[in-house]
This record gives structure tokens, C-alpha cells and sequence, in this order.
């Protein structure tokens, strides 16, 4: 089953680190994925930009209707996603617990919809 691990993380946390702890921290996330990767865990991954270069949009009465940045005002903000296959729950969670991340922010693990075409039952 996939599980999406979303990473969030405090802006003023992350200024804090030095310049070596930085390089550090993409240098130990990086040989995380490539750790996944080894394990047959691994579908994708990616650091996002910062929240104020978001735009978010809503269509409501078939009007579109875009404003900057994110929606909701909050210290953490989305920074990044691992995609990772695990048997079920618990190994999800086992996995998102190595993310070096989780040691600057939190973890958010979620199962994977599977939507398809077909009628619900």
C-alpha cells in the first residue's frame, strides 16, 4: 500500500540551523531516500518551496478564484513529501519515523486513496 509521508516544518526553525547543519540535513535526507530506495520503499520525493510562493484556488460556481500563499495561517507549513510503499500502517510509520525531518518538524502519515472510474459499492 503507498502512504504519503507529508513533511512540515517551522520557518523559524529551519533559519536557525547553522550552514553546516543545512548541508547536513539534505545530505542525511538524501541518503534516506537512497535507504528507501534500497528497500523497495521508495516511490518519490520532493522539498517544496516556501509556503508564500504558493497559490491556492477554489472553483466555486464554476468561478475560479486564486489567492496567494496557502490557506490556512499556521506555524508549520507543508515542506516537502516522501511517496513509500509499506505493508500497511505500522511499517508506514516505522519508515516515517527515519525521515531526518522529523527530528526539525513532524510527519504526517496518510494512506493512499485509490480512486478509480468504477461505481463505488
Amino acid at each position: 500500500m503507498r502512504y504519503l509521508c507529508a513533511v512540515y516544518l517551522e520557518l523559524k526553525n529551519m533559519e536557525m540551523l547553522s550552514l553546516a547543519e543545512g548541508t547536513t540535513l539534505d545530505r542525511d535526507s538524501i541518503a534516506y531516500d537512497e535507504e528507501l530506495r534500497g528497500g523497495g520503499h521508495y516511490i518519490a520525493s520532493d522539498a517544496l518551496q516556501l509556503a508564500n510562493t504558493a497559490r491556492t484556488l477554489r472553483v466555486r460556481n464554476g468561478k475560479l478564484s486564486v489567492t496567494d500563499g496557502p490557506f490556512a495561517e499556521t506555524k508549520e507549513q507543508l515542506g516537502g513529501f516522501i511517496l513509500i510503499e509499506a505493508r500497511d500502517m505500522d511499517e508506514a510509520v516505522e519508515l516515517a519515523s527515519k525521515i531526518p525531518m522529523a527530528k526539525h518538524g513532524s510527519i504526517e502519515v496518510r494512506p493512499v486513496m485509490e480512486i478509480s472510474a468504477k461505481p463505488r459499492s
